[in-house]
């Protein structure tokens, strides 16, 4: 195909509704050749401070959440300045629109706007070039040099609290996270049955209302203590004929930042110091099989996350979400105060796919693990899916096996997962790992 066919011939922006009935961006980029890609972009609840912002438009429409402005945004100014680039060259599209914006932290055009465009230009290329987006995320990031794909393992959301639920638990996420998988297809199977197997355990105990669930698919029940949720997940685990350790870990989000007020910590009804908090983590570590913490403090406690990685971090992960919000300059500043080891990457936390990807790539060569994440507010759209197996993360967050927004990404691993001639699975138990 000649270079003028990947050419960007124009841009369609329209509001769809994301999982909880708010309206956001989706994007449509056409290229002289016919190919077409198309993007949505999710929102998030527990929001980091530091984050590329949205644009809202206030107002009594959709109670202030309407996107007509990032909508003409991309109509009036985006469009024009982009039309005719090369869709190949996704970084320079995507500093483009970042220079054309002009904030630290897109507030003028909107970080939904920019990313909605980056991410439809990325999979109007790969469109054009007739490869699979996964393939061609690969390439940008990898280059040619032919590795092996690897299918992430799921970290998936069973159970909601927080932000993210109901039942007054102030610890967000509660995750298992199928280890001893030899295969995606296996590891979503397993995590299918333990996710069903919780959900009869929480009936028979709290009723009916048990079967509710929280923004991201999992079960939202009013426990007051995390080692009561830490004991219903491992007993799921070995009532589904699995075993803890061996065949799942664990992972907690903690969200700190969202019950942390003037020095404190409020957990469990208890209001706990620093070094109070990182004794409870650890008992926890200490007695269940956890592999990962994320943001165990709120996002600017810097010596929370510097004590704690001195403390466990060479047995777990500390990842770091609202504290280090996929930017790179956080980012940093992290691996040299050594916060953290881990990184969580969010695409709309800073707005480019350009951005995200060099956040994973110094992550990466910094030996921090990255985990491909989506967001509570989500949509039908799958690209984190290509995105985690095309970067080779080894790892994806995208809620429970439960909701089409989550399971649209879990099913479009296992197409991936079917497509690939030798597919490696990152699951990390099994004597052929």
């Amino acid at each position: 195909m000649e270079g003028e066919g990947f050419r960007i011939k124009g841009l369609k922006a329209r509001w769809i509704l994301d999982s909880r009935g708010n309206p956001t961006l989706e994007v449509d980029v056409y290229l002289n050749s016919g190919a077409m890609g198309r993007a949505s972009v999710p929102s998030g609840a527990s929001r980091g401070r530091y984050e590329a912002l949205e644009v809202r438009d206030g107002g009594k429409p959709f109670h202030g959440k309407g996107v007509s402005k990032a909508i003409v945004n991309i109509k009036e100014k985006v469009a024009p300045s982009i039309k005719g680039m090369n869709a190949l060259k996704q970084s320079e599209i995507d500093w483009k629109m970042i220079e054309l914006d002009g904030t630290e932290n897109k507030s003028r055009l909107g970080a939904n706007s920019i990313l909605a465009v980056s991410l439809a230009v990325c999979r109007a290329a790969a469109e054009a070039l007739k490869k699979p987006l996964y393939t061609y995320i690969h390439e940008l990031f990898h280059g040619h040099r032919g590795e092996n794909y690897i299918l992430p393992l799921p970290l998936s959301n069973v159970f909601n609290a927080g932000k993210h639920g109901g039942g007054g638990l102030e610890i967000q996420e509660f995750m298992v996270a199928p280890v001893g998988a030899e295969t995606f297809k296996e590891a979503l199977r397993w995590t299918c049955e333990v996710y069903q197997t919780l959900r009869d355990q929480l009936v028979k105990k709290y009723g009916p209302l048990a079967r509710n669930v929280g923004d991201e698919g999992g079960f939202s029940v009013p426990v007051k203590k995390v080692k009561d949720v830490l004991d219903a997940l491992t007993a799921s685990i070995e009532e589904s004929g699995y075993l803890p350790k061996k065949d799942f870990m664990l992972a907690i989000d903690a969200a700190a930042s969202e019950f942390y007020k003037h020095g404190k910590y409020s957990v469990e009804s208890k209001e706990l110091s620093l070094s109070e908090l990182i004794d409870f983590y650890v008992e926890l570590i200490d007695e269940y099989p956890v592999f990962s913490l994320e943001d165990p403090f709120d996002q600017d406690d810097w010596d929370g996350f510097i004590e704690i990685t001195k403390r466990i971090g060479g047995r777990i992960q500390i990842v770091g979400d609202d504290h280090l919000v996929t930017n790179v300059k956080r980012l940093k500043e992290s691996i040299e105060r050594k916060s953290c080891n881990s990184l969580l990457l969010k695409v709309n936390q800073v707005g480019t796919l350009t951005e995200a990807m060099e956040a994973a790539r110094l992550a990466l060569n910094n030996n921090y693990s990255v985990i491909v994440s989506h967001r509570s507010g989500e949509t039908e759209d799958s690209f984190i899916s290509d995105l985690a197996v095309g970067l080779g993360t080894g790892q994806i967050k995208a809620g429970a096996p439960s909701r089409g927004e989550r399971t649209a990404k879990y099913n479009r691993l296992l197409r991936i997962e079917e497509i690939i001639e030798k597919p490696v699975f990152a699951g990390f138990t099994r004597k052929n790992r």
